[in-house]
């Protein structure tokens, strides 16, 4: 128990970033690290975080809603960057938080980021499985979409009465993905590419099309009104616009919360730190570069959306069918974007599962070289040098919860993950500035102590807004994990032993 706050000795992560030769691959560049970024953060969150919070608390302001939940995303990216700079190894939090605050904390954090990802990529290979038929129906009709019972989870019945049984596209995709994942991750960095091209090209014909269809009076008022009335969404909840948070300005700060989520994924690019050439310079160019250009697209996006249709308009048919419902209601003539849209949607949905699964397979592969997890975890294919093993073990647990949870329940996990993993990279930058100031710094966090305190802070904040079945879930999580750590970990560690 005396060592359960052990720091794993910065010289021997540095020198495990010194034999890359002996491990994964470095094949990256500044360029595939900010399409990784973008691959990770624009998906979901563009196409249904955004009418969601516009139609129940922000309004047109939603554009205000994502510039806050940017500087907070700015705050904890600033402190990525630093560490990726400092220690460009695999395992992202994890590694940072096992230099700074010691063993105990790295493992609660190393358990906590599979939340974000593994069941983060869980909860969007759902949505491409809903998305993949919506696709199927638009273009070849109702006739050939794949049936209720294979698409859905068995906690789930259709309007028809039909149970479901499995969501077998949604462990198509995984499978998909792990194959191409185990191949490499310079293959994959390449499909990356063309999916992140494809639906950065369509966003941004959706803005530029849809600034001629910008109806002034959908701006006005910009926040919502206490008197905005009410309205019933597509599943019968009813919304009034005079609660404390569904209007003025409450609203755009709870619509901040609502998107923030929106940006997940720019921390998964410091998992591929070794697998990245000049990692020092290159690391931070990927973070912060991939998260401003995705700001920009966002608030654009989000300004042409609410000026396209009123913002009750989001809510009574339903956030997911959103955007194509603007589209083809008020965009008269372009009907055809939306066939467009919900492709990009689906090379989206797409681009997140690969980075997330590369995510969680390069966090137990640090846990694994540490000694907290089995060997296999670790174990390189002797051709393409990635954790092939590790890769086949996810696609196992991440399909389960895709093929028989609903998205409902495994979606808001995922969240608590990642504002943890937050909380401890902002407070081990603090941390590492008093305990090792004389550690070469390629990127420096700016305004230390300030900007990182200032995203504790937020992340804190999102953290307490979460629910309470939320925390019971986190709770039980957290207590299989430490079974695991005391059971096997703490027998095994490397730093224990030095």
């Amino acid at each position: 128990m005396g060592k359960l706050f052990v720091k794993k000795p910065l010289s021997l992560l540095l020198a495990e970033a010194s034999e890359s030769e002996k491990g994964l691959k470095r094949t990256l560049g500044a360029g595939s690290l900010i399409a990784l970024g973008i691959g990770a953060i624009i998906g979901a969150g563009l196409f249904v975080r955004t009418a969601a919070a516009a139609g129940q608390h922000a309004g047109p302001a939603v554009t205000i809603s994502f510039i806050i939940a940017a500087i907070g995303c700015a705050l904890a990216g600033l402190c990525y960057a630093e560490f990726a700079s400092m220690i460009p190894i695999a395992g992202s939090a994890y590694t940072y938080s096992y230099a700074t605050m010691g063993e105990f904390i790295a493992w609660i954090i190393g358990w906590d980021l599979v939340l974000e990802y593994a069941l983060g990529a869980a909860t969007v290979a759902i949505g491409w499985s809903q998305y993949l038929n919506k696709l199927i129906e638009k273009v070849f009709g109702a006739a050939y979409v794949i049936p209720y019972q294979w698409s859905h989870s068995p906690f789930e019945t259709s309007d028809a009465g039909v149970h479901g049984i499995m969501n077998l596209p949604a462990v198509f995709i995984l499978l998909l993905l792990t194959l191409l994942l185990i191949r490499g991750i310079e293959g994959s960095a390449i499909v990356n590419n063309v999916i992140v091209i494809t639906k950065v090209a369509i966003v941004i014909l959706l803005i530029l099309l849809g600034w001629q269809f910008i109806n002034p009076a959908n701006h006005t008022p910009f926040t919502i009104p206490a008197d905005a009335g009410s309205v019933t969404m597509h599943n019968g909840k009813v919304i009034n616009y005079s609660d404390f948070w569904y209007h003025g300005i409450p609203g755009v700060l709870r619509g901040a919360g609502v998107v923030f989520f929106a940006f997940i994924g720019f921390d998964a690019v410091s998992t591929a730190a070794q697998e990245t050439k000049n990692p020092k310079k290159n690391m931070p160019v990927g973070i912060l570069v991939s998260l401003a250009i995705c700001t920009l697209l966002y608030i654009l996006f989000s300004y042409v959306l609410t000026g396209i249709a009123p913002y009750k308009d989001f809510l009574r048919q339903g956030g997911e069918a959103s955007v194509a419902y603007a589209i083809d209601t008020y965009m008269h003539g372009y009907g055809w974007l939306s066939t467009f849209v919900t492709v990009a949607i689906l090379a989206g949905f797409s681009s997140v599962i690969l980075v997330m699964l590369l995510g969680q397979t390069r966090v137990f592969y640090s846990m694994s070289n540490d000694g907290l997890v089995p060997k296999v975890f670790s174990n390189l294919h002797p051709k393409f040098r990635t954790p092939y093993r590790s890769q086949a073990l996810f696609f196992v647990f991440v399909s389960i919860f895709a093929a028989f949870i609903p998205d409902s329940v495994v979606g808001d996990m995922t969240s608590i993950g990642t504002l943890f993993a937050f909380v401890l990279v902002c407070l081990g930058v603090i941390v590492m500035r008093k305990t090792n100031p004389e550690l070469q710094r390629a990127f420096k966090t700016p305004w230390v102590p300030f900007v990182p305190i200032l995203g504790a802070l937020f992340c804190l904040t999102m953290i307490v807004s979460l629910g309470i079945e939320n925390w019971a879930r986190l709770i039980v999580w957290l207590l299989i994990g430490f079974a695991i750590y005391f059971g096997y970990s703490v027998k095994n560690s490397k730093a224990r032993k030095l």
